[in-house]
């Protein structure tokens, strides 16, 4: 696998949107790297989350990187909003999104790292074009829209054979998982070549605090 360090991006879903600056400037003072934030449109997943407005109002709250994930259709029509609230690292989907390239080019041309997601149905032949256009692939390890979910096992195959072209081609790309992590299922994913991690529940709702889910998250220190 590479040699990137570990990255921990927590996820905003599971915090107290009441206490929003609070419980994210505690994260950030716990150690946390990125803060995680899930776009959804009621389309191309069945919830709504968290908007353009939302991600302005984060970005001035905390100076963590913001890793926002576009769970939308038609996501080049609002890249360059996004980045100019304040998104450092884009991702867009490869599903049902024949602009993609395009899309990806969009949001460096803005001044954010583009990143690509794909389904634990999707194949992942359909990105390995695309992976010299890309910082960061995103493997979702449960079906996106929904937390709670248990892992997919098999989509530790896909994300070995990603790190494969990755490694192969000496691409400077990071694989990112996000959905149903756990003690072991991290263990797993990391050993397959992962080296970023998405967790919402697990430090937000960590029963020995913030800093105790992201430490659990670093298993290269």
């Amino acid at each position: 696998m590479g040699k990137n360090k570990i990255i921990v991006s927590s996820s905003i879903l599971a915090c107290d949107f009441m206490r929003l600056a609070e419980e994210t400037q505690a994260v950030a003072a716990a150690g946390t790297d990125w803060i995680h934030v899930d776009v959804m449109d009621g389309v191309f997943v069945p919830n709504i989350t968290l908007g353009i407005p939302f991600v302005a109002g984060l970005k001035r709250t905390v100076a963590l990187p913001l890793d926002v994930h576009l769970m939308i259709v038609q996501p080049e029509k609002h890249v360059s909003s996004f980045v100019e609230a304040g998104a450092d690292i884009l991702t867009v989907h490869c599903e049902n999104n024949a602009n993609i390239h395009s899309t990806l080019m969009a949001i460096r041309q803005a001044g954010a790292k583009p990143a690509i997601a794909i389904n634990p149905g999707t194949p992942a032949e359909m990105i390995e074009t695309l992976l010299p256009f890309v910082d960061m692939v995103l493997v979702m390890t449960v079906n996106p829209g929904f937390g709670g979910q248990a892992f997919i096992p098999e989509t530790l195959r896909k994300i070995r054979k990603i790190r494969n072209w990755i490694d192969e081609r000496q691409l400077p790309v990071r694989i990112q998982v996000d959905g149903g992590l756990n003690k072991d299922t991290v263990r797993q994913c990391y050993e397959a070549g992962v080296d970023t991690f998405v967790a919402g529940t697990g430090v937000f709702r960590h029963p020995e605090g913030y800093a105790a889910g992201v430490r659990e998250l670093r298993i290269d220190d």
